[in-house]
């Protein structure tokens, strides 16, 4: 099999389904931000301060190509085989922030992204799963989305938010307190 098929030559791509639509489509740009998402959660995996963290950053990989299937999926098509998504996966990003949570200092102000490039890897992570969760909200303005995949994403970034404070701690680097100017 050939890795180029020229169908997507005119600026078309096709879901799971079989339906046509232009690769601007608001499902394209949601399944292709959780992709580039998925990109970057392999960065943070390529971190030596997250090795104890591995297996549960590939779980998360593993649930962001469930989601892309969930996305790419045309609305309605109940033919479509696609792998299992429920609220345990929710429930597991929760317990491993509380887990993290529970050996940090508490927030008493808003972070600035930084202090270490590892860091600021997630940090980039944390936006880009940001961006995913707004894009298929826009999408669920049109189309029938599963409301878990916007939970998912939602939780995602803050399991992220917390991942960059646990391994800002972990580095030892400096977190950089963003205070106001008055």
């Amino acid at each position: 099999m050939k890795v180029y098929t020229k169908t997507g030559d005119k600026g078309t791509t096709s879901l799971f389904g079989g339906t046509r639509v232009s690769k601007g489509h608001d499902r394209i740009n949601a399944y292709g931000t959780v992709d580039e998402l998925n990109s970057y959660i392999g960065l943070l995996r390529d971190q030596s301060v997250n090795v104890n963290r591995h297996d549960f950053l590939i779980e998360i990989q593993d649930r962001l190509f469930t989601l892309g299937s969930i996305l790419a999926t045309e609305p309605g098509n109940t033919k479509v085989k696609v792998p299992k998504f429920t609220q345990m996966d929710v429930q597991g990003l929760e317990d491993e922030i509380d887990k993290m949570e529970s050996s940090l200092e508490p927030m008493r102000n808003f972070v600035l992204p930084g202090g270490h490039q590892s860091v600021s890897f997630c940090h980039i992570a944390r936006c880009v799963c940001r961006r995913a969760e707004r894009l298929v909200i826009t999408l669920q303005e049109t189309e029938d989305v599963d409301q878990l995949v916007v939970q998912y994403l939602n939780r995602l970034s803050d399991y992220l938010f917390v991942l960059s404070r646990k391994m800002t701690s972990e580095l030892n680097a400096p977190e950089t307190l963003w205070i106001p100017r008055k």
